[in-house]
């Protein structure tokens, strides 16, 4: 049976509930994954969501900063939740349908704004997380599992704007990209939007500051889909909804998604 996966950046899922609701209603994946929910579980505004047979939910939240959730029209069950780096944030939810696959979920820490853990402690934690997402990969290798979520990497040249001008800025440093790498290739996980999707730019984040983000276009694409080997050449039709960072009282991130037929 063949589903379609989500994955978004909302920036508050109860300030941002009516384009959460949009985005179920004519876009309909099965499965949507929510970073910076900005709230705790039980203040979630499930009421909509159950209403458009979304049914399921699982996740991690704390008051007013980072969460993460899964919302689904098929069953899942909660099969972990890391806590790396030990910062104490709701960053990882890990669930498992009934075909036996395995949806990671996570929001990375953004890093601050100066790429040196000597004057920035963002950014140390950043590359700290992202060292242990290495290890844990390394310690269990994953099988039949897809990892999505707000990454806030864009490691390709042509993943960001300008690739020159972006080098010493976070999320696009070469020691991030780096990083990246390594967890992704401990997990041997194959980066399904570029296999898709594998030339040209591609944005999946517009900054707020710009006065038309539109017309300015200087993206970068933060937001990712993977997938392990065993089920990766599964996937199609990744794409990014564009559309969704010009709705009313947008998130600054698009959702991005990709369908798997297993």
């Amino acid at each position: 049976m063949p589903f379609t996966l989500a994955t978004w950046n909302i920036n508050s899922v109860r300030l941002r509930e009516p384009i959460v609701l949009k985005l179920l209603a004519e876009e309909a994946p099965d499965v949507l994954c929510l970073q910076e929910c900005k709230s705790p579980i039980d203040k979630i505004p499930l009421q909509g969501f159950h209403a458009l047979g979304y049914t399921h939910m699982i996740g991690r939240g704390q008051k007013g900063y980072n969460g993460v959730a899964i919302l689904s029209r098929l069953p899942i069950e909660e099969v972990g939740a890391a806590d790396y780096a030990a910062l104490g944030h709701a960053r990882h939810i890990a669930g498992r349908l009934e075909n036996g696959v395995t949806i990671h979920n996570f929001y990375v820490p953004a890093g601050g704004d100066v790429p040196d853990r000597e004057v920035n402690e963002k950014f140390g934690q950043k590359l700290d997380y992202l060292t242990e997402m290495r290890d844990a990969f390394h310690a269990d290798a994953p099988e039949k599992s897809i990892l999505v979520g707000d990454l806030n990497i864009a490691p390709r040249e042509d993943d960001v704007w300008d690739h020159k001008k972006l080098l010493k800025i976070v999320s696009h440093t070469p020691i991030e990209v780096e990083h990246l790498a390594q967890a992704q290739d401990a997990g041997k996980w194959v980066d399904v939007t570029r296999a898709d999707i594998p030339d040209g730019l591609l944005y999946s984040w517009w900054s707020y500051r710009a006065r038309d983000w539109d017309a300015a276009d200087k993206g970068r694409r933060l937001d990712h889909v993977w997938a392990t080997p065993d089920i990766s050449g599964a996937a199609h039709s990744s794409r990014v909804l564009r559309d969704a960072r010009g709705w009313d009282k947008p998130s600054d991130h698009a959702p991005v998604f990709a369908t798997f037929d297993l």
